[in-house]
């Protein structure tokens, strides 16, 4: 499949995320089939979505026309065979279950031509073993948004063992035309890029606040505030050329050893979860979490991050969010 030949855009799951990848492709003029096997989640989708505008449309990163263009453009479907008609790209946003996963497969590959692309929005089930629910293994790969994904530009394009070359660039690309900021993962890894990153430093901060090393807050704040307030515009790697390499090399021979490493979840997240402090769901986990602060705290990043981006847009020319009427 060529990039000018996809027209049409399925998206399966109209919860936190699908909502939100519906949102990109119909803001960037796509035609936008949305289905969901909860019928509340998928008449709910377009409220959420006029939601999303608010905080563009306060920001002056979009107009009220932006967003009734978008919503006109989504096609709410109250059937898979329904939500098959018309889509050359079919990204799923399900459950993270591979079982469920693939089942939803099966049953769709029948009843789409055979040089429709499929991508799951995983954020760390294997692509390869998702993949072999296919028949025409080739036409399936990995597109890995980051939530808020209207607001994060960085997609992931993961090629599974049977991707073919041709729809991995095919939708690296397309990702590029929507304005997000694709790259490649061309080996299927558990965690592929980001998850790996940020789970190897949530391992070490959970294992700080586990040996009382410092409270969560000042955790949380040395990233904020310390390394954290550069990394929108300088990733680790530039940091330890700019550091120098020598530099780096030595205290790694020093801190390594000190860092944990532990291959099972820490003993105090096990402790959490098992007394029901699952985070915001339960209300409450390393901090606590009434409704009103999850608010805040949510319309607080989705503004922060939207300055930052726009920031770094003007100032490197990066794609991922040349203007508001592509996605908004």
């Amino acid at each position: 499949m060529e990039l000018n030949k996809i027209k049409h855009i399925g998206v399966l799951g109209a919860g936190l995320m699908g909502h939100g990848i519906a949102q990109i492709f119909a803001s960037a003029g796509y035609d936008v089939n949305l289905y969901d096997a909860d019928p509340a989640a998928l008449q709910a989708a377009k409220g959420r979505i006029a939601d999303n505008f608010k905080i563009f449309i306060e920001l002056k990163l979009a107009r009220p026309e932006h967003r009734d263009c978008c919503l006109d453009r989504i096609s709410l479907c109250p059937s898979l065979e329904a939500f098959v008609r018309g889509p050359q790209l079919i990204i799923e946003a399900v459950l993270e279950d591979l079982k469920i996963k693939r089942n939803l497969y099966s049953e769709l590959e029948p009843l789409t031509p055979s040089d429709t692309i499929f991508s799951s929005n995983t954020s760390a089930i294997s692509i390869t073993e998702l993949g072999a629910a296919f028949k025409v293994k080739g036409r399936f790969l990995g597109t890995h948004f980051w939530n808020p994904p209207h607001v994060l530009p960085c997609v992931e394009v993961i090629k599974g063992a049977a991707t073919a070359d041709e729809a991995f660039e095919t939708v690296y690309a397309l990702m590029e035309k929507v304005g997000k900021v694709p790259v490649r993962v061309l080996k299927d890894v558990p965690g592929f890029l980001g998850n790996r990153l940020q789970h190897a430093m949530w391992r070490e901060a959970i294992s700080l606040r586990e040996n009382n090393i410092a409270s969560a807050e000042d955790i949380d704040k040395v990233v904020k505030y310390g390394f954290g307030a550069r990394m929108p515009f300088i990733g680790p790697l530039e940091t330890a050329d700019l550091a120098g390499l020598g530099l780096t090399r030595d205290i790694h021979r020093y801190l390594f050893p000190y860092l944990e490493s532990s291959r099972e979840p820490s003993p105090v997240l096990e402790d959490l979860v098992s007394a029901g402090a699952t985070g915001v769901r339960g209300g409450r986990g390393f901090y606590e979490w009434p409704p009103e602060k999850v608010q805040r705290i949510i319309r607080q990043r989705d503004g922060i991050l939207l300055r930052i981006i726009h920031e770094i847009v003007s100032l490197t020319g990066q794609r991922g969010r040349k203007d508001a009427s592509e996605e908004g």
